[in-house]
Parts: C-alpha cells; structure tokens; sequence
C-alpha cells in the first residue's frame, strides 16, 4: 500500500514538473526573438500622392515604369484546380510574368505534399534560382485571389526594391506580425534575396509547436530572422488595398456599418487584391476593371504600364 502511495506520488511530482516546464517554456516564446533580431515596430506603407507624379518629366515616368517589373506567383492548391485556366486568362496576363507552382502537376517542382510552408520554401528557391535578378518585385497569392496589377505597380512606383521589406495586409498575432497570404504577399528583390540565404537554416523549418503554424506566419518568422520588415499597405488616405475578404463581404460590411456611402467607405479605389472569388467572379472583375466605362468621365492618369511584350492583357 505504501509502495502504490509513494509511485502515485512521484507520478504526481514528474507530471506536474513537466507541465510547470512547458508552461514556462510556451509562455515564454516570442516569435520576435527567435533570429534574435532588433525589436520591430509595426509600419504603414502608402501609395504615392498624384502630386508627386507632376514633379516627374514624362521621360522619366516613362524609365521608371518600363524598370518596374512583377513576377507573380500562384500557390496551387488541389482543390482549386479548375481555377487555373481562368486565372491565366485574366489578371495574371497583366504581370510582366508569372508561374504556377506548388503541386505535382505543375511540371516543376514536383511537391507531393500538403504541408503548405513546405510548398512556399520550395517554390521561392526555385523562383529566385531562376528569376531572382530579372524582377524587382514577386507578387504571391493563393488561386483565390483577383489582383490589379496596374494598381500594385503604381503602389510600388516609388518603393525601393533594393530594401529589405515585404508588404500586403499586416497581422498581429502575439509578438509575431506577418503579411497574411489572404491578401497577397508582395517581397522586393532584396527581400528574396535575404530569404534565399536563410531558406535551409533551422530557424526556417518549422515552428509549429502545439499547434500549426499557418504558411504566413512561418515566412514572416523566417524573414525577421533575415532583417526583413513586414509592412501593412494602404492607399493615400490610409485604407487598405490588400483585402483579404470577398469584394461582397466588404460591400455588405459598408451597407451595415455606413448605408449612406457604400461604394466611399467599401473599399479603396486603389485596391490591389479581393480574396475568395470562384472564376465566374473573376471575370466578372475583368469586366469591371478593364471594359466598363462611364461614358463622358475622362481619367487623366499621369502613369502608363504598358503590357509586356507579347502579352495578350486586356
């Protein structure tokens, strides 16, 4: 009886001890220290004044949007897969380039895996081995996800791509903030370049402890660790341009929360990607976006990006 008393007891006292250690440990964890980097603070990227653009010469406006180039690129998901035709013929057009990747049909890389951090490291390697230094910027999005291209490239007109910083819809989660894919993630040159170097260290792998760690949360962690800065976008009047909601989420959001100025207070007129859209809703987007005009309301934009070479855009 004693015997069975003294077992139960340090039964007791190893298990306790091992959940005081965890608890420890896990209530300790800051994401912001694992590359023992300085403390980030949270940024707000905007969009260019139109201001700026008349202190241009056309010349130069003309130099500086033919140098910015977009390399976009879609996850692929299994299931999503009959999105794929559709997707390359709307707004993918629009990207001075743009590959699909991320399954084992995509003639590529061959990843039989449904671990989605797996897929994102492999598909930035292999992006970077081979377009790392032809592109200044590289868009990625889930195939979900309707992007206007023109308005993202005006957004980045002005950005440096020699910087170390990535940008969409910013996310706080504890001490971690991350770019959520939702929305689209956007990394400069130098961001790729940093990435590449720390792709197959540890603190690359992943993460997760108790739970999954999302895709996002795993790169951002990763890019901190290389001195790469997360950074929410936002037009000049600081609303978002990389939704990560349905474009009739926000409009119904804008009816309920303020029914006098729907189409002012949905979304900004410079928004750059609406997540969630089946392909019917995408080329309802293109209509949109790129056909419907108001006849006799004249647009006076100072930019031109032109197609790339050979493309077949809209």
């Amino acid at each position: 009886m004693i015997s069975n008393n003294r077992a139960s007891f340090f039964k007791g006292m190893l298990l306790g001890s091992i959940s005081y250690v965890l608890i420890t440990v896990f209530g300790k964890i800051n994401f912001g220290q694992l590359g023992k980097v300085q403390k980030h603070e949270h940024h707000h990227l905007r969009a260019p004044a139109r201001e700026d653009f008349f202190k241009m010469s056309p010349v130069q406006r003309m130099m500086i949007s033919k140098s910015l180039r977009v390399y976009c690129i879609v996850l692929e998901e299994p299931m999503y897969e009959s999105y794929y035709t559709t997707l390359k013929d709307t707004w993918t057009k629009h990207c001075d380039s743009a590959g699909f990747y991320g399954t084992k049909n995509d003639g590529l890389l061959n990843i039989e895996t449904d671990d989605i951090w797996l897929r994102m490291k492999e598909t930035y390697k292999y992006v970077f081995e081979n377009y790392g230094y032809n592109y200044s910027w590289f868009f990625l999005v889930r195939p979900t996800t309707f992007a206007v291209i023109e308005n993202l490239k005006y957004f980045l007109f002005l950005k440096n791509a020699t910087q170390p910083f990535y940008l969409g819809h910013t996310v706080k989660s504890g001490d971690l903030e991350y770019v959520a894919m939702e929305g689209g993630i956007v990394l400069s040159m130098e961001s790729m370049k940093r990435l590449n170097r720390v792709l197959s260290s540890d603190i690359c792998y992943d993460q997760s402890m108790i739970w999954k760690l999302s895709g996002d949360m795993q790169l951002a962690i990763c890019l901190k660790y290389a001195g790469v800065l997360a950074e929410n976008a936002e037009d000049s009047e600081g609303r978002d341009i990389f939704n990560t909601e349905t474009i009739g989420y926000l409009i119904n959001e804008a009816i309920s929360n303020n029914p006098g100025h729907v189409v002012e207070s949905c979304c900004s007129d410079m928004a750059i990607t609406f997540s969630g859209l089946i392909p019917q809703k995408m080329e309802v987007m293109m209509y949109g976006v790129y056909r419907l005009r108001a006849f006799g309301h004249h647009f006076n934009d100072t930019l031109i990006f032109l197609p790339p070479r050979g493309s077949e855009n809209d």
